[in-house]
């Protein structure tokens, strides 16, 4: 279903500043809808590591303290707002695309594909989503795509924490299998260190000295 079929009149222009956290969820209840997935992704941009999702469906009128966008929060925040989320939330779930399949299919299919992993995971089902971003999800569930969603549903800032936190959890344990890309630290991103690993792999490799 595309989202401009899904509540058309949506304020595009309104500001986070101007709204509070539910401002969203409840313009999706008024248009009768109830169990509301908050969508968002991480791991779009490192040059490393899989891209993981995250659904998220709060309890109507619930904001969790502390929650808000994974991109503004300390790595010790996301983890307590971590576990406050599947302690607080009605269904979390996630999906997962492996780095194999984002070469195959590149990360923006691949990161709809774990975003659609994410929500058909869910128990109980959404009947809509909040889709951070403007790309269609490939899924047969109302919708709407909101540009820079984490920070302007609750919902979504859930499902970033969740993403972000479950992610960087990845990221950690390949660490312990390659640690010379310093993945617990850079979490597959292009840090200095990251990419001068990566050069002095090269090397290596045409020496034929690497592992």
């Amino acid at each position: 279903m595309a989202p401009e079929d899904n509540l058309s009149l949506f304020p595009e222009s309104v500001s986070s500043q101007d709204i509070d956290a539910l401002f969203y969820e409840s313009l999706v209840r008024k248009a009768g809808y109830r169990l509301i997935a908050g969508v968002d992704e991480a791991g779009r941009g490192p040059l490393a590591g899989p891209v993981v999702a995250a659904a998220v469906i709060l309890q109507e009128g619930v904001v969790l303290e502390g929650v808000r966008d994974s991109k503004e929060m300390t790595q010790n925040s996301r983890e307590r707002a971590f576990c406050l989320v599947h302690e607080k939330a009605l269904s979390v779930g996630v999906g997962v695309v492996s780095a194999e399949d984002i070469d195959r299919m590149n990360i923006l299919q691949a990161s709809l594909e774990a975003m659609k992993r994410a929500i058909i995971s869910l128990d109980p089902r959404p009947d809509f989503c909040l889709v951070d971003g403007i790309h269609p999800v490939p899924v047969p569930i109302p919708y709407r795509c909101l540009k820079k969603g984490d920070r302007r549903s609750h919902s979504i800032s859930a499902a970033s924490v969740v993403a972000k936190v479950y992610r960087d959890r990845i990221m950690c344990s390949l660490h312990e299998k390659f640690p010379v890309y310093g993945f617990s630290e850079n979490k597959g991103y292009g840090t200095a260190q990251h990419l001068a690993a990566l050069r002095e792999q090269k090397t290596e490799e045409k020496k034929g000295t690497a592992p």
